[in-house]
């Protein structure tokens, strides 16, 4: 199975006044299992950054001057969203303003019925906890340490590692198997894979010679039906 876990970053708060989607952050996971396969990607907002809004995620008017505006890398983000299902935290925020930029370019919109929220999940776990991104790290033991400002795909990153633990942990990924080998484009930039090669620990002819021994050694073994 495959899901796309994703952050956006923007120029405020609300896509009816004006405010506009400035970075988006997305990982690819399949079967639960980040594959290094990741879409990043920073856009011109076309506008002025207000100051609280560059303190939350440090991007400037000046470092996205020479972004392109999001109707450029459309394409790109909606190759790479496919139709699988969309994980993000507080998911209404970054789905209306993914949305908002879609209608923008006139694009359909994404169909709410693929929006899954991790901020929904974590109240209905844990009741009365904190439930920010940072908060969950720390509930799950996730090192945030390199998160000093807000980032879409470091923060897509960490949720994905939170989402697996919402959703039960990591032996729920144990199909390594089923896990494909990263393709690579353009515009995807792909880091290095968290998934091992399956070991394999069959036992060898001294192990075997042993075990052997010991069972000889037992009288009238509760499975074997010979000796009743």
């Amino acid at each position: 199975m495959r899901e796309i876990v994703f952050d956006t970053e923007t120029t405020g708060f609300k896509f009816s006044e004006g405010d506009r989607l400035v970075e988006i952050g997305c990982v690819e996971l399949v079967n639960r299992v980040e594959t290094g396969r990741v879409f990043h990607a920073y856009f011109n907002p076309g506008r002025m950054m207000p100051a609280e809004a560059q303190a939350v995620h440090g991007l400037s008017d000046a470092f996205l001057s020479d972004k392109p505006a999001f109707h450029a890398g459309v394409d790109d983000l909606l190759a790479f969203l496919g139709d699988s299902p969309l994980i993000a935290h507080n998911a209404s925020f970054d789905f209306g303003f993914l949305n908002g930029e879609l209608a923008q370019c006139r694009r359909d919109p994404i169909c709410l019925s693929r929006m899954v929220d991790t901020l929904t999940m974590a109240r209905s776990r844990h009741p009365g906890a904190k439930h920010t991104l940072d908060a969950l790290c720390n509930r799950f033991g996730i090192d945030r340490s390199h998160r000093v400002l807000h980032g879409a795909l470091l923060d897509a990153q960490l949720l994905a590692q939170v989402y697996v633990e919402l959703m039960g942990g990591r032996q729920i990924g144990f199909g390594l198997d089923a896990v494909p080998a990263p393709t690579v484009a353009s515009t995807i930039a792909v880091a290095p894979s968290r998934v091992r090669p399956p070991r394999h620990f069959a036992a060898n002819d001294v192990e075997l010679a042993a075990h052997a021994a010991f069972i000889a050694t037992l009288k009238q073994p509760l499975w074997d039906q010979s000796s009743a």
